[in-house]
């Protein structure tokens, strides 16, 4: 009987991994193709990404010193904006994931799980792009002074850049996945508003940790990530609430 378990928990394993698998290649697949479209109309893409900085530069432009640098920051931008504009189909590929572990009544919430997902996703980039970058560049290229002039080149630029509004993107879903583990079980309310003192700390940690080193980006990561947890708490008891109501209703 024992052996017949083990083998029955293996085959599972085995059935995740496989699933876990074809997500994804999918999500790569997905990728390839974003990129390939984004990479078409990288020229202007690049001019919107660079509008943030380019009222400090001298000539409204950023620099390269190798042959390669401009075409491989053309290549990397073209895979961020491809991350972005195919988020509603890869969130789609997790949630096939995730799905099989949630009662028959929560795998009907895909759209709603996709929509969420993208809008907060998207909400995140923006609020770099819009808020964060403009406060963080008038902030760090006014330190010190006026007499030394930026010379700024694509390839740190463009890491700066990918990585905040990446980070943002990313840290903007923490209500969808906050959401998603109380749907399976994994926390609920009462454990988020036991431990949230710990929460607030792990999430300054994570803005430290993926933020550039400066304390206004840790701060504008920092805070909207606190108010989404908060959001996140209510959202998981109102889930709750509904899978009580459905569980009594059966009773």
């Amino acid at each position: 009987m024992r052996s017949e378990e083990l083998d029955s928990r293996a085959q599972s394993l085995y059935e995740h991994l496989a699933e876990l698998r074809k997500r994804l290649i999918n999500c790569v697949l997905i990728l390839l193709v974003a990129t390939c479209v984004c990479y078409y109309f990288s020229e202007q893409i690049f001019n919107f990404v660079r509008a943030p900085i380019a009222p400090y530069l001298p000539g409204g432009g950023l620099i390269y010193t190798g042959p390669m640098d401009k075409f491989v920051a053309h290549l990397k931008l073209s895979v961020v904006c491809a991350i972005l504009v195919s988020c509603p189909f890869w969130l789609y590929q997790v949630w096939k994931f995730v799905a099989p572990g949630l009662y028959q009544k929560e795998k009907s919430y895909t759209f709603g799980f996709i929509l969420s997902g993208t809008i907060l996703f998207f909400l995140g980039t923006m609020f770099s792009y819009y808020i964060a970058l403009p406060m963080a560049f008038e902030f760090l290229m006014s330190f010190g002074g006026t007499t030394d002039k930026p010379m700024i080149s694509i390839e740190a630029y463009m890491g700066f850049f990918t990585q905040m509004c990446l980070m943002f993107g990313v840290a903007f879903e923490l209500p969808l996945i906050i959401v998603i583990l109380g749907m399976i079980g994994l926390v609920s309310q009462k454990f988020l508003r036991q431990n949230r003192r710990y929460a607030v700390m792990i999430l300054a940690i994570v803005s430290a940790i993926i933020t550039p080193p400066d304390l206004l980006s840790m701060s504008l990561m920092l805070v909207p990530m606190v108010l989404l947890y908060e959001i996140s708490v209510i959202i998981v008891g109102i889930f709750e609430k509904k899978r009580t109501a459905s569980i009594n209703e059966r009773e």
